[in-house]
């Protein structure tokens, strides 16, 4: 069988880096790179044996026939995508906020996951990227939930506003740009929101203290750092090495990106 393109598009780089001097940064580089290239064939091979529907996590039985806008599909189709947040997402499921907003869509896999346990709850996506809206609508309609996934772009601080109308959950995970959206100072209705967000704290060192200031007044907030799941592996994994059920569970991330967890009083 020829090689892919995938494989022959990593196999390029490869050499290009190896025709460097050697370079601890560079081979931190080559593995990060071989680990993605391994991530994507373990996704097809779970694909292949187990399907594509969410095995286990708050969104169990999920369709999930996409490519991840970023990141991996593996740890995403295994159900311990950010394994550390499933207590808060069972959290926000039982208040049925009428109201959730998804900051960073993506492909959907909170906004199309929530819509499918919280049937009376107004979901929200937004997403700058018009592939990503794109993905998120594909994902909406084979959930059979496209009707209550609103999909728009930037959000910006006039469009927060709605927190102020009506009990709400906001996800964000916008890349670094939390702390020029998550202002309360231009967006006062955020007093009345709670507020899960990702702080990319390694792209922009001082929001997890930026953030943790601007909205100790008004909410009581949780750290939630990362955290492995490896229950949900099926038994079919067995049969492969170590290193590749790591990889399964990888989420490609390159530095700590801690969440806040931050509810208002």
């Amino acid at each position: 069988m020829p090689p892919s393109p995938l494989t022959i598009a990593t196999t390029d780089i490869l050499r290009r880096i190896a025709a460097q001097d050697p370079d601890p940064a560079q081979l931190a580089a080559a593995l990060r790179l071989l680990a993605k290239w391994r991530s994507e064939l373990i996704s097809n091979t779970l694909v292949k044996r187990s399907g594509t529907t969410i095995l286990s996590g708050p969104f169990q039985g999920m369709k999930y026939a996409t490519d991840g806008a970023e990141g991996t599909r593996s740890s995403r189709l295994l159900g311990v995508y950010e394994a550390s947040l499933a207590p808060v997402i069972d959290t926000i499921i039982a208040r049925a906020y009428p109201l959730v907003i998804d900051i960073g869509s993506a492909e959907g896999y909170y906004a199309v996951g929530l819509a499918r346990r919280m049937p009376a709850t107004r979901l929200m996506a937004r997403d700058e990227s018009p592939k990503a809206q794109d993905l998120c609508r594909a994902l909406a309609t084979l959930n059979d939930v496209a009707d209550r996934v609103e999909i728009g772009g930037r959000m910006d601080h006039a469009g927060l506003a709605i927190c102020a109308t009506t009990p709400t959950a906001i996800i964000c995970d916008i890349e670094g740009a939390e702390g020029d959206l998550l202002d309360p100072t231009a967006a006062p209705a955020l007093a009345a929101a709670d507020i899960l967000v990702e702080v990319h704290e390694f792209m922009a060192p001082g929001l997890l203290a930026l953030l943790t200031t601007r909205f100790a007044p008004t909410h009581t907030i949780t750290r939630i750092d990362r955290q492995i799941d490896a229950s949900s592996l099926p038994a079919w994994m067995e049969e492969l090495s170590d290193l590749d059920r790591l990889i399964a569970l990888w989420e490609w991330r390159g530095g700590p990106t801690p969440w806040l967890w931050m509810q208002h009083k």
